[in-house]
């Protein structure tokens, strides 16, 4: 049973910075690791994601050059990195787990990639 746990969120003023952490627990092939988050009324979106093989990173345009997604094998745990933080980007941010191999040039932006989903954690970002 893969078990996905995040912490690090909290209440920050806009340009502040947060750095969120996902840590993965149980036995699994992982192939990818993404967030995710899905602010009041909103459908959840794509954030970040990183493959574990190449450790290639994907964005969403609306944090590219803000976010930062990275992981620590040892520690069995992903990060984000979320800096110039905006009122926009107030959400519960979740951790995902992807134990499917789609290929090697796949993107890992779609929830349907992913097997396994943590509680979330919530960021709140004033003006």
């Amino acid at each position: 049973q893969v078990q996905l746990v995040e912490s690090g969120g909290g209440l920050v003023q806009a340009g502040d910075s947060l750095r969120l952490s996902c840590a993965a627990s149980g036995r699994t092939f992982t192939y990818a690791m993404g967030w995710f988050r899905q602010a009041p009324g909103k459908e959840r979106e794509f954030v970040a994601s990183i493959t574990l093989s190449r450790r290639s990173t994907d964005y969403a345009d609306s944090v590219k050059g803000r976010f930062t997604i990275s992981r620590d094998n040892a520690k069995n745990t992903m990060y984000l990195q979320m800096n110039s933080l905006k009122p926009e980007d107030t959400a519960v941010y979740s951790c995902a787990l992807s134990s499917t191999y789609f290929g090697s040039e796949y993107s890992y932006k779609q929830r349907y990639s992913y097997n396994y989903w943590g509680q979330g954690t919530q960021v709140t970002v004033s003006s």
